[in-house]
């Protein structure tokens, strides 16, 4: 049996994969699980994003936390780092998001924080499936009646609460700076211009008009196309994206240039390299991050730290050693000064630091990285088991390794959710780069592809 359990909480396409029947057994199980160790009602907070789904999973969330006697604190449309905030502050047992990040509108999802504001490690995860297969083979847990059922609390006032504790985590103002934002039609949309008016930006904002079914949708941090052309027609001086949660956020400078998870990296370590508040000069990234990040970094007198992708292995990097800043490609970025999770509003506003304490424009900021060609290959396969011990394809691999040398790189690594292996070069050369990885991807097929 696959595990219900993905790589960000249990996702699937509205009503067709994912059903209201499992959120209401989620919402269940999560009362009977973060409730056994108290006889006080567990408080859950649930936020969602602007899906036309989510009010129906939110619906379903809450019956089934009542129905275990837990008390469900509904926010309404927020980003997914303020439930994380808001658990914390409130004291909860676990935050719920409701949502499918940067998917489609038709697509869904439920995800989980613990009380402590960091996402749930797998081995909860694992109690909490156990449950949910409990529930649906025979539910026998006990059903509190009379006063000892749950109840929902309508909060309208926990946005503004995430609204200021964003704001309290910069300390710069923004007067006379002209920001063109993209909510994406997502949970920023209302939070995010806010923010930046209250710190003094003159702000153009596009796509913040959600209708349940245009987040996302063309627009947001993995459409950036709308962005770039609204800073230049706008003279602005500075550009931002934000997915549909809001937990990414990805950026633009004055010449209509993309500023990814790399580059803002870069920016907010070396600026945080010169004040002095950089652990051991060091960024935690992923095996991901483009060689020019490499470059520039150690350049700068840094370090990097690699992990395996994804943002819960960047965490856990930056946790166990002390680290402060941390984050991936894809604009996911966490400050664990500020907060348990990235947040791609508090990523914006540390950007927009670094760039008023330069005195420089977007552009040079830009210029300190240099982005390598890359380029991705899938090669479909009948199995990924033993690519790594498969002798023909490690001679590929190391023969593409000896071409490029030192001024490029390779990784081979299969999917996790997919029968795919992933064969990325970079390099300087595009053509060099289209040759040796379509090579190695040969060989990968050759080998893994049998049967397919």
């Amino acid at each position: 049996m696959a595990r219900l359990f993905g790589t960000d909480g249990v996702r699937g396409e509205a009503n067709v994969t994912l059903l209201p029947e499992m959120a209401y057994r989620l919402g269940r199980a999560a009362t009977l699980y973060f409730g056994k160790e108290s006889d006080e009602q567990p408080l859950i907070i649930i936020g969602r994003d602007t899906r036309i789904s989510g009010e129906m999973f939110e619906s379903a969330l809450t019956a089934g936390i009542c129905s275990a006697g837990g008390r469900a604190m509904l926010a309404g449309i927020i980003p997914t780092p303020a439930i994380a905030y808001l658990a914390r502050k409130h004291k909860a047992k676990a935050g719920i998001v409701i949502s499918a990040s940067h998917n489609p509108f038709h697509d869904n999802g439920i995800k989980f924080f613990g009380g402590d504001g960091y996402k749930l490690p797998d081995s909860v995860e694992d109690e909490l499936e156990a449950i949910v297969h409990q529930l649906e083979t025979d539910d026998n847990f006990a059903r509190p009646s009379g006063a000892h059922i749950g109840h929902i609390e309508y909060r309208t006032d926990l946005l503004n609460q995430y609204v200021e504790f964003v704001l309290s985590t910069c300390k710069e103002r923004f007067d006379g700076v002209k920001v063109v934002l993209d909510c994406a039609n997502g949970a920023a949309y209302e939070a995010m211009p806010k923010i930046l008016r209250q710190l003094g930006a003159n702000v153009k904002v596009i796509h913040a008009l959600p209708n349940g079914t245009n987040i996302n949708d063309g627009c947001g941090s993995t459409h950036l196309e709308s962005l770039q052309k609204a800073v230049l027609e706008n003279h602005a001086d500075f550009g931002i994206a934000h997915d549909g949660d809001a937990d990414r956020c990805l950026c633009v400078d004055e010449k209509g240039q993309v500023i990814d998870g790399d580059h803002i990296l870069v920016m907010c370590a070396m600026d945080m390299m010169k004040e002095g508040k950089l652990p051991y000069n060091t960024v935690v990234t992923t095996v991901m991050a483009n060689i020019g990040f490499h470059q520039a970094i150690k350049k700068a007198g840094g370090r990097a730290e690699i992990t395996k992708v994804g943002d819960r292995y960047v965490l856990e990097n930056m946790l166990k050693n002390g680290y402060k800043i941390g984050g991936e490609q894809s604009g996911h970025i966490i400050f664990t000064d500020f907060s348990t999770t990235g947040d791609g509003l508090i990523t914006a506003l540390q950007v927009l630091s670094s760039l008023k304490r330069s005195g420089r424009k977007a552009s040079d900021l830009t210029a300190l990285m240099t982005t390598y060609p890359q380029l991705l290959v899938n090669v479909k396969v009948a199995t990924k088991e033993g690519w790594e011990e498969n002798e023909a394809i490690k001679k590929a691999i190391a023969e593409g390794d000896k071409e490029l040398g030192e001024n490029g790189r390779i990784l081979v690594r299969p999917s996790g959710t997919e029968p795919l292996i992933r064969v990325m070069a970079e390099g300087p050369d595009q053509e060099q780069l289209d040759r040796i990885c379509h090579a190695i991807a040969d060989v990968v097929k050759k080998e893994q592809g049998r049967g397919v």
